[in-house]
C-alpha cells in the first residue's frame, strides 16, 4: 500500500494518518474471503479466489449489494488492489438466460452504477478481458432498465433516488402514514418518481458504455445520442435556473421537489450531466451543513433537527465525499480544503462510521419511520467501507488529481495552500511504482518533472519500473 507524507507534522497528523486508517478498514477490516456459492454466481471470481471487498463490518452477511460493491471498487479498490477491485465487481453480476447482468434485485435503480466503475476498473487496469466481460454485462442491464423503466414522455428514468433506499429521504407524500415499513417501495407510487441521481447515474452508464464499445471496435454513436437525449431531459425537466440548481426529483404526476439532493449534484458535476455554466452556479450556491453536504435538505416537515431523517437531513460520507471531489475536479481549491477537513473531523473521533449527525458531527444514524408506523432512531454502522474509500479517493484524485484513461494517466493535482507540501509514495499503477510530490498551492500546474525532467503531467499507461514525479502548483486553474 502506498503512504502518505506531509511536509507539517499538524497536517500529517490530521490527514496522513486518516489516509493510513482508510488503508487499513480496506485492506484488513473489510477485505474478505466470501462464499462462493453466494458471491460467485457469474463464475468469474479470480485470484485470491473468492477475495473481495465488503460493504462493512456492522452488517450481516452476506452482503451481496450492488450499490456498495461499485462504489467501493469505484472509489479506491481497484487502483490499490486491482484483483479485489476486480472481484468485487463481478460478485454482484449473475448469468441469466441472454449473459452476463448486474443482479436484478427489487433496488433497481443502483444497478447502473456499476457501469461507470467497470468503465472505471478498465481505464485504471488496462484488463482487456475483463472489459470485453463487462461490455456484456452493461449492454444486459442498460437494456432491462430501458425495457422496464424509461418514460418516454420525460426522457427519464423511473425510480428512488441513488441513495435514498428509505423513506424518510422523500416528502409525503409518497411517504404513507399506512405503511408500517421504512423500505422506500413499501410506499405508494415510488416506483413511478423520477430523481436527479438515478438519472445521472444513467447518462454515466451510457457514456461508459459508449466508451467501452469504442475501445472494443463497436459502434459507439448510438449511445452517444443517447446520453446526450438523457442530459437534455435532466435539464429540462430538473434544472431550475432561478436558484441555479437542480430540483430533487419529479414526482410521478411530473410535480418537481425542489430540495437540494448531495449525490444528485456530485454526480451531475462528475458525470459530465452540469455543462460549465451550471458547474459553476451549483459550486457557488449548493448548501453545506455546519458538518458537510447532506443527503437531502433541508428538513422534511415531519424531521427537525432534534431527529434528523435517516436520509433527509443526515450526512453520509460518501456523499459528501463525492462533492468534495467534485470540487477538486473543477479547480475550487477553498471547497476542496473544506470538505476534506470536514470529513477528517467526523472520523477524528472513532473510525469510518455510515451515518453522522451533519449540526453536531455526532455519529447518528437518524431518524426514520418503522415496522410500527411511527419514527424510530437507527444506528449507524462502524468499519463502513464507502466512508473509509471516500477518504482515499479524496487523496487519490482529488489531491494529486489522478486521472485515469486507457492509454495515460494525467496528474490535475487540487492542493491548498494551508497543507503544504506532500506526497504520495509507493503507488503502483500498472506495471509502474510512482513516488508523486506536490508543492505550492492550488489546482493549476506550474512545472512538472518526472525522473528530474521537465515534462507534461502524463504518464503512459505502457510503462514500467519506478518513477519520480514531482508538481509545482501556482494558483486555482478556470473550473
Amino acid at each position: 500500500m502506498p503512504s502518505l507524507a506531509f511536509a507539517d507534522p499538524a497536517t500529517q497528523r490530521r490527514l496522513g494518518s486518516l489516509y493510513a486508517a482508510a488503508l487499513t478498514d480496506l485492506a484488513e477490516t473489510n477485505t474478505v474471503t466470501a462464499d462462493r456459492t453466494v458471491y460467485d454466481r457469474a463464475g468469474l471470481l479470480t485470484d485470491p479466489p473468492g477475495t473481495l471487498v465488503r460493504a462493512g463490518g456492522g452488517y450481516p452477511q452476506p452482503q451481496r449489494w450492488t450499490r456498495d460493491a461499485a462504489v467501493n471498487a469505484w472509489s479506491a479498490a481497484s487502483l490499490l488492489t486491482p484483483a479485489v477491485g476486480r472481484n468485487t465487481l463481478w460478485s454482484v453480476v449473475d448469468r441469466g438466460p441472454d449473459g452476463l447482468v448486474v443482479q436484478q434485485d427489487n433496488q433497481w435503480w443502483d444497478q447502473v452504477v456499476w457501469v461507470p466503475a467497470a468503465w472505471h476498473h478498465y481505464r485504471v487496469t488496462g484488463d482487456r478481458d475483463f472489459l470485453a466481460k463487462a461490455h456484456e454485462t452493461a449492454v444486459n442491464t442498460l437494456a432491462s432498465r430501458r425495457s422496464r423503466h424509461f418514460d418516454p414522455a420525460y426522457g427519464l428514468f423511473r425510480g428512488p433516488s441513488f441513495m435514498n433506499d428509505g423513506i424518510s429521504g422523500y416528502p409525503a407524500p409518497p411517504e404513507s402514514k399506512d405503511v408500517r415499513s421504512s423500505f422506500v417501495l413499501d410506499h405508494p407510487a415510488t416506483d413511478r418518481l423520477m430523481c436527479l441521481s438515478t438519472n445521472c447515474l444513467h447518462h454515466g452508464a451510457l457514456s461508459a458504455l459508449a466508451d467501452m464499445a469504442e475501445a472494443l471496435g463497436q459502434p459507439a454513436a448510438p449511445l452517444r445520442t443517447e446520453a446526450s437525449r438523457l442530459r437534455a431531459s435532466i435539464d429540462r425537466h430538473l434544472w431550475r435556473e432561478q436558484a441555479g440548481t437542480y430540483a430533487y426529483l419529479l414526482h410521478d404526476d411530473g410535480r418537481p421537489d425542489t430540495a437540494q439532493e448531495g449525490a444528485g449534484l456530485a454526480l451531475a458535476l462528475l458525470l459530465g450531466v452540469a455543462d460549465r455554466r451550471r458547474a459553476g452556479l451549483i459550486l457557488d450556491r449548493t448548501h453545506w451543513q455546519p458538518h458537510g453536504i447532506v443527503n437531502v435538505w433541508p428538513h422534511y416537515p415531519r424531521f427537525d433537527d432534534r431527529k434528523p431523517g435517516r436520509h433527509n437531513v443526515m450526512l453520509w460520507p460518501m456523499v459528501h465525499g463525492l462533492y468534495g471531489l467534485a470540487t477538486a475536479d473543477a479547480g475550487r481549491t477553498g471547497l476542496f480544503e473544506r470538505s476534506v477537513d470536514l470529513l477528517a473531523g467526523l472520523f477524528a473521533a472513532g473510525g469510518f462510521h455510515e451515518v453522522y449527525d451533519s449540526v453536531s458531527g455526532a455519529v447518528d444514524g437518524g431518524w426514520q419511520r418503522g415496522g410500527s408506523g411511527r419514527p424510530e432512531h437507527f444506528v449507524s454502522q462502524p468499519d463502513q467501507t464507502w466512508s473509509a474509500t471516500a477518504c482515499l479517493r479524496l487523496v487519490h484524485e482529488g489531491l494529486f488529481g489522478l486521472t485515469f484513461t486507457p492509454d495515460e494517466l494525467r496528474l490535475r493535482p487540487c492542493l491548498p495552500g494551508s497543507w503544504g507540501p506532500v506526497s504520495l509514495r509507493g503507488l503502483r499503477y500498472r506495471g509502474m511504482t510512482l513516488d508523486i510530490s506536490l508543492s505550492g498551492h492550488g489546482s493549476r500546474v506550474a512545472s512538472c518533472a518526472i525522473d528530474g525532467g521537465a515534462a507534461e503531467p502524463v504518464l503512459p499507461a505502457g510503462g514500467s519500473g519506478h518513477h519520480t514525479v514531482h508538481l509545482t502548483l501556482d494558483g486555482d486553474r478556470e473550473s
